[in-house]
């Protein structure tokens, strides 16, 4: 059965990066993006327009090409986070969170017994036709796939610690859109009190054992979190990619 090699790598300190994938339903897409070399790509659920069998496409061609999977969920429900795992998803990214209680009821919706109270229904699909027994898919799956918290804003980052403390959490990803709009800078990453507030999540999540990560719209901006210690780095969006590029194209040739 297939290991979680970016949780894998996170584990060891290495920085895995990542990209989001929220408006184009193409497999080959997908395929782009590993071959370009990206580790992770967040398939966005919560502002994307994906519904459950474009989920399930998209994670399936990504498990196969080597780019992990990662569904951002809508909301913290247990049909939203049990079936995006069910897609295929090689993690979740819950968002908007502030509760710890919400939040460790919510990460034992990612777990099977005795860690959680997910319901198995997982075919031989979804472990490319290994034999195994019920008892092994649980276990690995267990211990593979992902569950990354967001910190997006200023109530969430004053509960950072209690968050982290919920057993189970592999990873943060900050929100910098919407944590600086709760800190009262909208879209001013490089403001004061935006770079202190990711300080401190840096340094929150070290004391925790928990990997800290941050989505970027910009390189500089992935630089800027990769240099405060960043391990769980987005950078752009497959949108973002192909605009940025093309628009080159387009301003050179036409001079």
């Amino acid at each position: 059965m297939k290991k979680n090699t970016v949780k894998q790598a996170l584990k060891e300190g290495r920085l895995q990066l990542g990209t989001a994938f929220q408006q184009l339903r193409s497999q080959d897409a997908i395929r782009v993006l590993a071959a370009a070399g990206f580790d992770w790509a967040f398939l966005d659920a919560e502002h994307g327009g994906f519904d459950l069998e474009t989920l399930q496409d998209l994670c399936r061609i990504a498990v196969r090409v080597g780019l992990a999977p990662i569904v951002r969920v809508a909301d913290l429900q247990y049909a939203l986070i049990a079936r995006a795992l069910d897609c295929g998803a090689e993690g979740v990214i819950f968002p908007r969170v502030e509760d710890p209680a919400a939040l460790e009821r919510a990460v034992s919706w990612t777990k099977f017994p005795p860690l959680g109270v997910r319901g198995m229904g997982l075919t031989p699909l979804h472990i490319d036709f290994e034999p195994a027994g019920i008892a092994a898919i649980m276990e690995h799956m267990n211990r593979e796939q992902m569950v990354v918290l967001q910190i997006e804003t200023v109530r969430a980052l004053e509960a950072r610690d209690e968050l982290l403390s919920v057993p189970r959490i592999d990873a943060v990803m900050v929100g910098p859109v919407d944590l600086s709009i709760s800190l009262g800078v909208p879209g001013e990453f490089e403001h004061p009190k935006m770079l202190a507030a990711v300080e401190k999540i840096v340094e929150s999540c070290r004391a925790h054992g928990v990997a800290p990560g941050a989505q970027a719209r910009s390189i500089a901006l992935a630089e800027r979190w990769k240099s405060m210690g960043m391990l769980f780095v987005g950078c752009s969006s497959e949108i973002g990619m192909l605009y940025e590029a093309a628009k080159g194209i387009a301003s050179k040739l036409k001079g």
